[in-house]
């Protein structure tokens, strides 16, 4: 497991830091005003869209079921079930495509209502939403063959076709003066990184002897089963985009920028979050499903418990980090440019407030394959909703009754997080279906310890770097600084309680 880790957190962490590059750039031409505000609000079309019917939902549906019939030497059924499912998710993706921009100024309205006090923002964002929308449509086929060849535990292309999306933003960020303005510039690069996107995964594909095919659609009694487990993922992937829709339309309504910091702060949360926490949710599940297809019940609970370990191995010391140094982080991050320190000072809030659920983030994938490895959608989907109920209901309570701003944006959706992921632990465990181990409980104080070392390390070490260039580059030293004694305690406390941790042969 630990190899196929470093498969798809290697190049996942390469997505992030292209990331990084990109959002600095955009930070830098766009600033925060009226055009990031409706750009980040265009972007949440292809994103949100793509969070409810694509690899968040298809995949937990369809990826067991395929992963199962490989498991069992029926690679020419697998093959066409693989294309019947794309057959009928093309002919949805094409509608959905119409309708979204026939109706894109409606839901605009809906989605950000303090934008119509503008005529000129909600023009441009309608504009703009209009561009990056049809992205949705070409990330279809790097979907579909990315969870394919996970199946066959090829997981380098599904992580790393990310990246064409960063890069051909950041042309175009670059080229910006071609354009009507920076905001037009980046939702062009949306639009031609979707199209790099789909040349690099039909490749990738047909290395390993994958292709999809486009087929006049049938409908069997397989489609209809996995069609029924995925109606209930997209149930609960709706909801879980619902609260980011709730954000933004309470952001809408809180002082010009806020919108922007909140997506700063989630795309900082998103660097762990992507390369470890998804990660080995994204290892574990089709090892989960071919393993209980083989009927080796203990392996999968095994395989489990070790990747939860390792999860908050992983990201409880971002966690403390976040709490500790935000502020640091954001100014050396993003206080450039057109971007000011004021901007970054109400990002690094959302931070905070973000990091406090980052463990839950990452845990909510590896708790649920519990029941999607077992062809059981519907539970998960139930914890999500109870969750989600609760998320918008605490944000509410943040924002409007005690004031906290984009801090209770985000820290609504870090306890949601919480919620879900207890409320997933106890159906499994009162099923009797997911059991905690020895291994996890043995790994878990070691965990912890390295956590606080780390936070510690990141604010000491923030504060000796502060010093050693007064002025603006102090928020850079300090950064370094904090990293540096980060990383130093981290890897010293690793050291010294390997032998409690799941590290495989570095145990040793």
């Amino acid at each position: 497991m630990l190899r196929k880790l470093l498969s798809v957190s290697g190049f996942t962490l390469l997505s992030r830091i292209t990331g990084f590059a990109r959002d600095a750039l955009l930070a830098w031409t766009l600033g925060s005003g009226i055009l990031s505000d409706a750009f980040f609000v265009a972007f949440l079309f292809p994103n949100n869209f793509r969070a409810i019917f694509g690899e968040g939902t298809i995949n937990p549906a369809f990826l067991p079921r395929y992963a199962a019939l490989r498991a069992k030497g029926e690679d020419a059924a697998a093959a066409r079930f693989a294309d019947d499912i794309f057959a009928w998710q093309m002919a949805a993706q094409v509608g959905r495509l119409v309708l979204g921009i026939i109706v894109g100024p409606a839901i605009i309205h809906v989605l950000a209502p303090g934008f119509a006090d503008n005529p000129e923002q909600f023009a441009l964002t309608v504009s703009l939403a209009r561009v990056t929308f049809p992205y949705l449509i070409l990330t279809r086929v790097a979907v579909r063959l990315s969870a394919m060849l996970n199946a066959i535990d090829r997981f380098w292309a599904g992580a790393a076709w990310s990246n064409l999306l960063n890069l051909s933003m950041i042309a175009t960020l670059i080229a910006w003066r071609w354009f009507p303005n920076a905001a037009y510039a980046a939702a062009w690069g949306v639009l031609i990184g979707g199209v790099a996107q789909l040349i690099f995964i039909m490749w990738a594909g047909a290395r390993d002897g994958l292709w999809l095919r486009l087929t006049c659609p049938r409908w069997t009694p397989e489609i209809a089963e996995c069609f029924k487990a995925f109606g209930a993922v997209t149930i609960g992937a709706a909801s879980v985009v619902i609260s980011p829709f709730i954000d933004t339309m309470l952001a809408s309504l809180l002082p010009v920028g806020s919108r922007t910091a909140l997506y700063y702060a989630d795309r900082i949360n998103q660097l762990p979050l992507g390369v470890l926490g998804i990660a080995l949710g994204t290892v574990l599940l089709p090892q989960m499903s071919s393993l209980l297809a083989k009927g080796d019940t203990g392996g999968a609970h095994a395989a489990q418990n070790r990747t939860a370990a390792m999860s908050l191995l992983l990201t409880l010391p971002f966690m403390a980090s976040f709490l500790l140094i935000p502020d640091i982080i954001m100014r050396a991050y993003l206080a450039h440019g057109a971007f000011d320190r004021g901007a970054a000072a109400l990002a690094a809030l959302a931070l905070a407030a973000y990091g406090v659920g980052l463990p839950a983030m990452a845990m909510i994938r590896i708790v649920a394959s519990t029941f999607y490895a077992r062809h059981d959608t519907m539970t998960p989907v139930r914890a999500t909703l109870t969750a989600m109920a609760a998320n918008i209901a605490l944000k509410f309570l943040f924002v409007w009754g005690l004031g906290l701003g984009v801090a209770g944006i985000a820290l609504g959706t870090a306890l949601g997080a919480w919620i879900n992921v207890a409320l997933l632990t106890w159906l499994g465990r009162h099923r009797g279906l997911l059991t905690i181990e020895r291994s996890f409980l043995r790994a878990l104080p070691a965990a912890l310890l390295a956590a606080l070392v780390t936070g510690l390390g990141a604010f000491a070490g923030a504060r000796l770097g502060a010093d050693i260039l007064p002025g603006r580059g102090a928020d850079i030293t300090a950064l370094l600084g904090a990293l540096f004694f980060a990383a130093l305690g981290y890897g010293v406390t690793v050291l010294l309680f390997r032998k409690s941790l799941p590290l495989g042969r570095l145990s040793r």
